[in-house]
């Protein structure tokens, strides 16, 4: 067996600190297959198959700046493939942590009674793990976040959250010779060239950069490109395509960067959800409600920003926000770059001004300027983890109190992420005012005609529509006023 992660014909991981090698598997074959049907680890549970209820949760580890990472994900939608040269932790992982005994986390869940029919006990364990091994002294809030992603329908959480303050007490961490074990092997596996999986029904290709990437898609233009395969994860899990050649991003050492100049962030295709995220929280923290809700931390550790513009949903919840905030993309192919304003990337509904073989290579977000009112909401049915109903976004300057620039975008109200142009014309110009807003919200039902869904009627979209831009407008101009006190009508 090599000693390097440079065997391109494998899956090198780390399974229990041991290196675990596979051949011979379809590349869309699942982390929780892998688990429970080749290896019949089946602490590991499948209840969705699609990443929403937790059940499945695993945390891998790697080695980020020669630090160990540990992060929760939903092992039903990862591809196998993508945990090259990572560590995979399971329920099952963490007895020898603790000498063969339970784990922290698992005493206290017994201690709390934490769990019922036990069905996604292993999944809250794994989340919980993730928190235990990163925060030392976790606030409620912070605990909550830490198992949004996980369902329970039988203890209606609170022993839950009790188990996930009381882990701290039954132990501290105490593997520090198990985790230099990990990451000397961590280095040994490590990934430095392109790894390709070529087997009868499929094709996996992990370029390690992007002159590697670029020859590869220039090959095979109609690859599918995957980065956190959190939607693309959906198509083999539920809608049961086969995807004969798939390019893998996230080995790609250009487009893990996030890198900033004095007028824009720039977050590469490969960058995570969380980390994207983190960055642009300390540019825009009128952010922090909608990343909040965005997805649970199993998702937004896999999921990519990139990924979330490139698939373009008119749900998605990132790209008002990125629009209105005068966001680009820079598109790639071979050699040639392009940068394109993000509302023009979207031409109708799942059809995007790119070329085959040109991926999305980055965004560029402007940075925060002085003077600037930003805001973005989501209405959906649950708080947390749901698809939106409508989402929406504005960033306007108010000069001597008129509005100098107005950039006004929804979510959920047409085919494609879509600007406001005629709510931001009423804006423009005109006086930052009760009157000024009625006519902008009248202005919206010649901008959108909103479909009725499961999720809302059009009535109510268009309804929700404006009462958000309501809602900016006494936050920012009257912020210690209720929202009943004005009467918006026009004129």
């Amino acid at each position: 067996m090599p000693a390097n992660g440079n065997d391109t014909a494998a899956i090198r991981f780390l399974l229990d600190g041991d290196v675990h090698v596979v051949h011979d598997v379809s590349p869309t074959t699942t982390v929780l297959q892998y688990l429970r049907d080749h290896i019949r680890r089946c602490g590991t549970k499948e209840g969705c198959a699609e990443g929403d209820c937790g059940a499945c949760t695993v945390v891998l580890a790697e080695l980020v700046n020669d630090e160990l990472r540990y992060r929760a994900t939903n092992s039903c939608i990862q591809f196998l493939p993508t945990i090259d040269g990572k560590a995979l932790l399971t329920v099952e992982s963490l007895k020898a942590l603790n000498g063969g005994r339970l784990h922290p986390v698992q005493q206290a869940m017994v201690e709390c009674h934490g769990s019922q029919c036990g069905f996604c006990t292993p999944g809250f364990v794994m989340s919980l793990f993730a928190l235990y091994q990163t925060i030392d002294n976790p606030d409620d809030d912070e605990i909550s976040y830490a198992i949004a992603g996980n369902l329970c329908r039988c203890t209606g959480y609170r022993p839950i959250l009790a188990a996930a303050r009381r882990m701290y007490a039954v132990g501290r961490k105490n593997n520090a010779a198990w985790e230099q074990r990990l990451e000397k092997l961590l280095t040994a596996i490590r990934v430095t060239t392109e790894k390709r999986l070529a087997i009868p029904n499929g094709c996996y290709t992990a370029p390690s950069n992007i002159d590697e990437l670029t020859a590869r898609l220039a090959a095979a233009p109609e690859s599918t490109i995957l980065a956190g395969g959190t939607d693309v994860g959906l198509w083999v899990t539920k809608q049961h395509r086969d995807l004969p050649e798939i390019i893998y991003l996230g080995n790609v050492k250009e487009l893990g960067r996030i890198s900033q100049t004095d007028e824009y962030l720039e977050i590469g295709a490969s960058v995570s959800l969380t980390d994207a995220f983190a960055a642009l929280l300390e540019e825009y923290s009128d952010l922090e409600e909608i990343i909040r809700r965005f997805a649970s931390p199993p998702i937004c550790n896999s999921g990519t920003l990139c990924g979330n513009v490139a698939n373009g949903s008119p749900i998605g919840d990132s790209m008002p926000a990125l629009i209105c905030l005068g966001a680009s993309v820079v598109l790639r192919k071979g050699a040639d770059v392009r940068i394109l304003p993000m509302e023009n990337l979207y031409l109708d509904y799942q059809r995007k001004d790119l070329a085959p073989g040109e991926f999305v290579a980055a965004v560029r977000v402007p940075r925060w300027r002085e003077g600037q009112l930003f805001r973005s909401y989501k209405i959906s049915k649950r708080f947390e983890q749901d698809i939106c109903a409508v989402c929406m976004a504005i960033s306007i300057d108010v000069v001597d109190g008129h509005v100098s620039t107005a950039r006004v975008a929804y979510g959920g109200m047409a085919p494609v992420p879509k600007r406001a142009d005629r709510c931001e014309r009423a804006l423009t110009g005109a006086a930052w005012n009760p009157s000024t807003v009625g006519k902008a919200i009248q202005a919206l039902s010649r901008d959108f005609r909103p479909i009725t869904d499961v999720r809302a009627t059009d009535d109510y979209r268009l309804r929700v529509a404006g009462n958000l831009l309501r809602r900016f407008f006494v936050e920012t101009d009257q912020p210690d006023q209720p929202a009943t006190v004005w009467n918006y009508a026009a004129g």
